[in-house]
């Protein structure tokens, strides 16, 4: 089959009520690109009729549009995976289902490409979403620059274009968990970010809650950077000469002033702060941890249940 320029990867997951809408706005849009182009759908487990509209769409424009079909939920990030593994095109564009994105902008991505940057990146314009999102994603988006020093306004929007070379470096990273848009910067010789769309929800609610938001964060912190266990082995440090510190003054205050019962309770209170600083250290380690016994499990990232596109003779 002949390469198509573009490629553009969607994940699915139970966006029964919004693939109809989708569909409406994004062939057109790809349409008026002017280049050759494919749609990569990847059902990832939905349990409403996406997968049913997703072989419906198939049927309609098979020329131009591939269906993966997962065999279960295994998240946003293996879907977009999975999509990369099976795109053909030189040009690789994300988007999400829920049509927060306009399709419109894809266009504004490819142009960008066409000025020699790999790597485009995204920030949304006038986000539509609740404050308490808008709040978190800003806060998070501020730590994960400091600590990972990978540098993205706006981690939350999954719109981007990636240039092949990057695509074959991701799919050749074989890593069990990461955060693409990250993983992709690390490998981009020529980044830039521009500004795109947002909108409300077509349809559907959010699949990300405030845990979700916090837990991707923290795994992309402990996925690209080692400095949470650095910082907190300086905080450790930090607090055992203090500990030291405070041990010292209480035998001198001992010696000079005596036994006395009432530094009873502030005993248990330090001891208790230094008690919760050892179990998070436990927890912050443990993470890492479980991300080296989920590597060298070697176990399937997906699994694929099936595949729809167009034979070519």
């Amino acid at each position: 089959m002949s390469a198509p320029l573009v490629s553009v990867i969607i994940p699915v997951y139970n966006e029964e009520e919004g693939l109809p809408s989708l569909f409406a706005r994004l062939y057109p849009a790809l349409d008026a690109l002017g280049h050759s182009y494919e749609i990569i759908f990847i059902n990832d487990g939905s349990r409403d009729r996406s997968a049913a509209l997703l072989r419906e769409q198939f049927q309609q424009r098979p020329d131009v549009t591939r269906v993966i079909l997962l065999n279960g939920n295994f998240g946003q990030h293996m879907a977009i995976m999975a999509g990369f593994e099976r795109s053909r095109g030189q040009r690789i564009v994300t988007l999400d289902a829920d049509l927060q994105n306009p399709p419109e902008d894809i266009i504004k991505l490819v142009a960008k490409m066409d000025e020699g940057y790999d790597y485009i990146g995204s920030i949304r314009r006038l986000r539509q979403d609740r404050w308490w999102r808008r709040k978190a994603s800003r806060a998070m988006n501020w730590l994960r620059e400091r600590i990972t020093k990978v540098k993205m306004t706006d981690q939350g929007c999954m719109m981007r274009a990636y240039d092949r070379t990057i695509i074959d470096a991701i799919n050749h990273s074989q890593e069990v968990n990461t955060f693409i848009p990250a993983l992709g910067f690390t490998f981009a010789r020529n980044p830039v970010e521009i500004e795109v769309g947002h909108e409300e929800r077509a349809a559907g609610e959010s699949k990300y809650s405030l845990y979700k938001l916090i837990r991707l964060n923290f795994d992309l912190m402990t996925a690209f950077s080692s400095m949470p266990l650095q910082i907190f082995s300086l905080f450790g440090m930090a607090i055992s000469l203090l500990s030291a510190l405070f041990f010292v003054f209480l035998v001198i205050r001992r010696l000079i002033v005596g036994p006395e019962a009432e530094g009873l309770f502030t005993l248990f209170a330090l001891m208790f702060f230094l008690i919760g600083i050892a179990l998070f250290g436990i927890g912050l380690l443990g993470e890492y941890v479980s991300r080296i016994y989920e590597q060298v499990r070697r176990r399937p990232r997906y699994l694929v249940q099936a595949v729809l596109e167009q034979v070519q003779e």
